[in-house]
């Protein structure tokens, strides 16, 4: 006995041709010149008996499959079974694009197989040919299909159709539901059907606890099938006499609604699960003028649009949300009856389907998150670059081949900060500047975009502290002035300076270097906690104006770090604290990762129980600013100064408990 088959090296092909070899006999497979070596790859892979496996060089588009007489005429009465697989299988693909493999891919498989006097052509439709039909599709339905306007349901529909008309030759059709992975091994050919909502379920996993319930849609029925049990039911149908002219709904017949399936996805994932679903046809009562007038509106557009993007959803898929038609296989099960072939349930192998995903298919595993990736060749502009968080981030991001450019008051530190990265291989600039002054601010932006052109990444880093308390600053207004001139308006100077041709070029991307005392309201550092706040606020709202012209704003929300800034307050040598060297971790996570924020567990506590309880939050910032007295320094008592007590056990242990706070 002898086969043909085309789209061997397709997902259900391989499969397919894999349990032809388990019978006797010769398999053909068609294969495009340019696709020998993925065909090597696949016959590889799946162990195939290369004897037994003949290459038939074709084009599925070309008459005839692109075959040469001859090649016709060796294959003449030899072939008894022609399993014509080939067809593009994904939703976005262009109209033409589908039209020409679809239909026209399959009328040259059907006249290449009544040149070669096929016993019988089988031929893999899919349950796309009923189109969006509102009810229950037979297998002996064929014009009844409805909603054929989108490209795929068409030219599944039309390939069908050409099959149905098709006098020279047997044939039998086969109709999948959605193939998914296999149910053993999970193994999974790429991204499409429930997969794209993969990236969602995934994201919802990093927010939040599994136990916690969310809120979902319910969605019409989704018939999901495994690639094992299609191309079983294929090859038992297809060797079984007195079925020709018919056609097999190789479908679950108790198929779950989107809901369920998504929720099944959750828990083979660990998310947490949707446990209020709200059914998409309740807003059926809705006319279709006027839901499609709001879906139209530029800003529910641009909405929906940001969030499929984000998650990776193409729009095509949303009309299958509500999928409205259910499929009776009473053909199929009839001639599948006694074999043993049933349709496993999605929950006994959907977590070997995630598991193939997260390890082998995962969008996120072929982002370049390495920083060389996102610098090489950029200009990255450090404030404060040259000591502290500001070194030890130009260092990294020199090492990583970005056009660094360090800036600082000092000439003697900055420049020999640079000298020592241009010893190490770095593209490395030094300009001095007093980020204080205004006009200096001015004078180095138009420096920086004179000699380099353009900025792509701004670290705002510079600033200053102050840890005085109120009492102690009645007659100390220049603090709040001095802070305020550096931490805010420096920064901003900075940024409105570059951010004309950052608009300009759409790409761009700003750290600000905030404070963790932003989020827990630090005591005895009003002027600093305001001063950062400020570039905060800016920041959030930037992001609102600037976020789709290619601008991105990331606030690091920066806990204690040792450096020559706290230096004055002498109790920091006695609690916990980051090294330069780990705060720069956190710049280089903002310069790949472009987030909004970055910031500790323990910030982001303390800012959601001060909403949450602000009075108790309260009490808890009184008894630290109790416990942590004014330091010498900021009393300006010099004499102090050198004998200034070590911290207590107590204090120690409350610094201890909120690592990374200031106090």
């Amino acid at each position: 006995m002898s086969y043909f088959v085309t789209g061997a090296t397709g997902f259900i092909g391989r499969y397919l041709v894999s349990r032809l070899l388990e019978r006797k006999g010769t398999v053909h497979v068609l294969v495009r010149k340019d696709s020998q070596k993925k065909f090597d790859a696949v016959a590889t892979k799946m162990g195939w008996d290369r004897k037994r496996v003949v290459v038939v060089e074709g084009d599925m588009t070309a008459a005839r499959c692109g075959l040469a007489p001859a090649q016709v005429k060796a294959l003449g009465g030899k072939v008894k079974h022609f399993f014509h697989l080939a067809a593009i299988y994904d939703m976005t693909a262009k109209a033409a694009e589908q039209k020409a493999a679809n239909v026209e891919g399959t009328r040259n498989a059907l006249d290449l197989a009544a040149a070669i006097g096929a016993g019988c052509f089988h031929h893999t439709s899919s349950i796309a040919a009923a189109g969006l039909y509102p009810g229950v599709f037979r297998e002996d339905m064929f014009e009844e299909a409805e909603g054929l306007d989108d490209p795929y349901l068409a030219t599944k529909h039309e390939s069908e159709g050409l099959v149905r008309s098709e006098q020279r030759i047997k044939w039998r059709i086969y109709r999948p539901g959605m193939v998914v992975g296999h149910s053993k091994t999970g193994e999974i050919d790429k991204i499409d059907g429930p997969y794209y909502f993969f990236t969602l379920i995934k994201k919802l996993r990093e927010m939040l606890p599994q136990w916690m319930p969310t809120l979902g849609i319910e969605g019409g029925r989704i018939n999901i099938v495994p690639v094992d049990y299609v191309v079983d039911a294929m090859d038992h149908i297809a060797h079984k006499p007195k079925l020709d002219g018919h056609c097999f709904h190789l479908t679950d017949p108790e198929p779950m609604r989107v809901g369920e399936v998504l929720n099944t996805f959750a828990r083979a994932g660990h998310a947490p699960e949707m446990t209020m679903r709200i059914d998409a046809r309740m807003f059926a009562f809705v006319p279709g003028g006027i839901r499609s007038a709001v879906g139209n509106l530029p800003p529910v557009k641009r909405f929906i649009g940001m969030l499929l993007r984000d998650f990776k959803i193409p729009k095509e898929t949303l009309k299958f949300i509500t999928y409205p038609t259910r499929f009776d296989n009473r053909e199929a099960e009839r001639a599948l009856r006694g074999s043993g072939i049933a349709v496993p349930p999605l929950e006994s192998y959907a977590w070997r389907l995630w598991d193939y995903w997260e390890r082998h298919l995962d969008p996120d595993l072929f982002i370049d998150r390495t920083l060389k990736g996102k610098v090489k060749g950029k200009v990255v502009v450090v404030t404060g670059g040259s000591s502290g968080i500001g070194l030890s981030t130009a260092q990294r991001v020199a090492e990583a081949g970005a056009i660094t450019v360090i800036v600082a008051r000092g000439e003697e530190e900055l420049f020999k900060a640079r000298d020592e990265m241009k010893k190490a291989g770095g593209k490395v600039f030094a300009y001095t500047a007093d980020l204080a002054d205004m006009a200096d601010c001015d004078r180095l932006v138009a420096r920086i975009l004179e000699e380099h052109g353009h900025v792509d990444v701004l670290v705002n880093n510079a600033g200053r502290s102050i840890r005085r308390s109120i009492e102690l600053s009645y007659d100390r207004f220049h603090d709040f002035e001095r802070t305020m001139q550096l931490n805010y308006f420096g920064s901003l100077r900075l940024i409105m300076g570059f951010m004309p041709t950052m608009t300009h070029r759409r790409r761009g991307h700003i750290i600000n270097i905030s404070s963790i005392g932003v989020l827990a309201n630090s005591p005895r550092f009003s002027a600093y906690v305001a001063s950062k706040a400020a570039l905060d606020a800016f920041s959030r709202c930037a992001q609102g104006e600037l976020s789709g012209k290619g601008i991105s704003f990331t606030t690091i929300n920066m806990p204690l770090v040792k450096t020559p800034m706290i230096a004055p307050t002498k109790m920091y040598e006695s609690v916990p604290t980051l090294t330069p060297d780990e705060a720069a971790d956190l710049v280089i996570k903002g310069i790949i990762e472009r987030p909004s924020r970055i910031a500790t567990r323990l910030g982001i506590f303390a800012s959601v129980i001060n909403a949450v309880a602000p009075k108790a939050y309260e009490v808890v910032m009184n008894t630290a600013f109790e416990l942590f007295p004014d330091s010498a320094a900021a009393k300006g008592d010099k004499k102090a100064l050198k004998g200034e007590a070590a911290p207590s056990n107590e204090q120690i242990a409350f610094a201890a408990l909120m690592r990374g706070v200031h106090w």
